[in-house]
């Protein structure tokens, strides 16, 4: 039972944490403007630019997400060694998150999504990015980099963050996993389709439902709770991941836990009522929000609970933006506390 105390207290350890979040970093870059006319060349709409915004993507989201928690995020990623590698370094300094996990590589580009909005609607996005693996010298940078920070700074959760870009590799997961285990430092995955398997013994495995498919080569109705239940505890069992939460849009989230006597509960937690305005980015906020409640010690249901109404509120907002921690604060007071 939660009490007013305890969530006020579990939202101020949040300042004390640490984590070292891996994986592939963009920039979010926006045009927002105007459409009152279509134009003459082709039939689409011309958007007059009001306003232009570049916003931290990807991993860094992530990064962004736990720091708005008052957290401490540590980014690392590789980057190109190009005007748009600098403009997100530029971006990471304004909101105050450190550099020293980035690798800047001549052979790769930094990742670009333009998003143009245009009377509020998402009218078109164009990605500018290379998605082959890193090579072997950008790997052996970029271990480094984690490895130092492993030995010389208090991490109390990694976040493995894959959008498939080729940050992540097999070598890098293994490599990253073995220390973390001797260090005993929980780790949270939120992945894609590539590297979906490769994550064994991990604490939690967040994947959404159409991972949860395309990752097993499973076909069954995405609509059943039965049917994603026992899709979740076929990879809960593949991986031996200690907590599966499968995000499931507005139906809220599956999670599946194991026990110390290794039995297996899988508890549904139905979505809240909300104004959607912009999905984009819920996931990134779910996945900061369940990785802070674990380094807390919470069990499944509280982490699928908090995590969910997070992801419920950044929907409500237009682009990718990072939780807003005493909105967060509120819901959580207003659900669980009864």
């Amino acid at each position: 039972m939660h009490t007013n105390q305890s969530v006020h207290q579990l939202f101020e350890s949040f300042e004390k944490q640490s984590v070292l979040v891996i994986g592939d970093v963009m920039i979010d870059a926006y045009i927002f403007g105007k459409v009152e006319r279509i134009s003459p060349e082709a039939p689409v709409p011309v958007v007059a630019v009001q306003e232009r915004q570049n916003r931290p993507g990807g991993a860094a989201n992530v990064a962004l997400n736990i720091k708005s928690l008052g957290a401490k995020a540590i980014l690392c990623s590789v980057i190109g060694n190009d005007q748009k590698g600098n403009e997100f370094k530029d971006i990471l300094l304004r909101n105050n998150l450190p550099l020293h996990g980035l690798v800047s590589s001549q052979g790769r580009i930094t990742t670009t999504k333009f998003r143009i909005i245009g009377n509020k609607t998402q009218m078109l996005r164009v990605d500018d990015e290379m998605t082959h693996d890193l090579s072997r010298s950008e790997q052996a940078q970029l271990w480094n980099r984690i490895k130092d920070i492993l030995h010389h700074e208090k991490i109390d959760v990694i976040l493995f963050q894959d959008y498939n870009k080729g940050v992540i590799t097999r070598s890098l997961i293994n490599s990253t996993m073995k220390l973390a285990r001797e260090k005993a430092i929980p780790v949270v995955v939120d992945p894609k389709r590539k590297n979906f398997l490769a994550f064994k013994n991990v604490n939690l495995f967040k994947p959404n439902l159409k991972e949860l498919r395309e990752g097993l080569g499973l076909a069954f109705d995405t609509r059943s709770l039965p049917e994603t239940s026992k899709a979740l505890a076929i990879l809960q069992e593949k991986l031996h991941a200690d907590m599966v939460m499968v995000t499931l849009s507005e139906k809220g989230v599956l999670i599946g836990t194991k026990s110390d006597s290794d039995e297996h509960t899988i508890t549904h937690i139905p979505a809240f009522m909300r104004n959607i305005a912009d999905v984009s980015g819920a996931g990134d906020t779910v996945i900061s929000v369940a990785s802070l409640c674990l380094a807390n010690g919470l069990g499944g249901e509280d982490i699928a609970t908090i995590s969910n109404l997070a992801g419920g509120l950044v929907c409500e907002e237009i682009g990718v933006v990072p939780i807003d921690k005493n909105k967060l604060l509120e819901e959580v007071l207003n659900t669980m506390v009864r």
